[in-house]
């Protein structure tokens, strides 16, 4: 069974791409099959309608939209979905989280990292747990990590850390392997795709394929991620988004999918 992914929206155009087509910091795919459609992300705002009607993509009779998490770039378009939209995603997307510094015991907001969005206006499955979607789909969960990095701080009557665990990955059972859809990667490559491993019980991977999180990442992390990968051997790695220009350069063969681009997995 082949499957298609349309990249609606990231951060640059496909070379020789249609001009009219936006290109921003975020990231949203359409993911399909013969059998099911599943838009994964949806950017920071309704760029990925427009480039949807641009790209002659079709986002009606949808399986599920998938969240990965409630940044602003991953999420920020849901007010741009039709109401009563399926969408499948961690109850923790809900949080209002901000980029913060502690400066002497002060923690000082940054800049707002989750959108503002009534997710009342939807069809709203909120899972910390695996779900299936359809016989090849999967919603991952929540993904555990021993020693989580925080990225900013979630609002509350108590400030607390933000380690984002509400992001989650999206599975896609080929018959050549598992298919890992990511949105940031925030909870790390090799615990991403461990817990794939786990949840579904089958060890072949055959693409990985999203934000990977790596522009910023140590020598030594790279070293460790590019070790893991050469054990497990991927038929395909597409690191796109905030994987940046240092992760690609630590990950050989990896390919760097923009908008407008289409990926075919036979």
């Amino acid at each position: 069974m082949t499957l298609t992914i349309d990249v609606l929206l990231e951060n640059r155009r496909s070379r020789g791409a249609d001009n009219a087509l936006i290109a921003k910091p975020g990231l949203s795919l359409l993911i399909q099959d013969e059998s099911d459609a599943v838009l994964f992300d949806t950017g920071p705002d309704g760029s990925f309608l427009h480039n949807a009607r641009v790209l002659g993509v079709n986002l009606d009779n949808l399986s599920a939209t998938v969240l990965s998490h409630g940044h602003y770039d991953h999420s920020g378009g849901v007010p741009w979905l039709p109401d009563n939209t399926r969408i499948i995603c961690h109850p923790g997307v809900k949080d209002e989280r901000y980029a913060a510094v502690n400066i002497m015991g002060y923690v000082r907001k940054i800049k707002r990292l989750s959108p503002t969005v009534d997710y009342s206006r939807h069809a709203m499955v909120f899972t910390r747990a695996p779900l299936q979607i359809s016989e090849r789909f999967i919603w991952s969960g929540e993904i555990e990590v021993a020693a989580p990095k925080a990225y900013g701080i979630i609002t509350g009557s108590t400030p607390s850390p933000d380690y984002v665990d509400d992001e989650g990955v999206l599975i896609y059972k080929s018959d050549r392997g598992l298919v890992i859809i990511t949105g940031c990667g925030h909870r790390g490559v090799i615990n991403i795709v461990r817990h794939c491993q786990n949840i579904t019980g089958i060890n072949r991977i055959y693409a990985l394929i999203g934000g990977l999180h790596l522009r910023y990442a140590s020598p030594q992390r790279l070293l460790k991620i590019q070790r893991f990968l050469s054990q497990i051997q991927p038929e395909q790695v597409m690191g796109c988004h905030c994987t940046g220009p240092w992760g690609q350069l630590w990950l050989p063969n990896t390919l760097s999918p923009a908008t407008g681009d289409k990926i075919i997995l036979p």
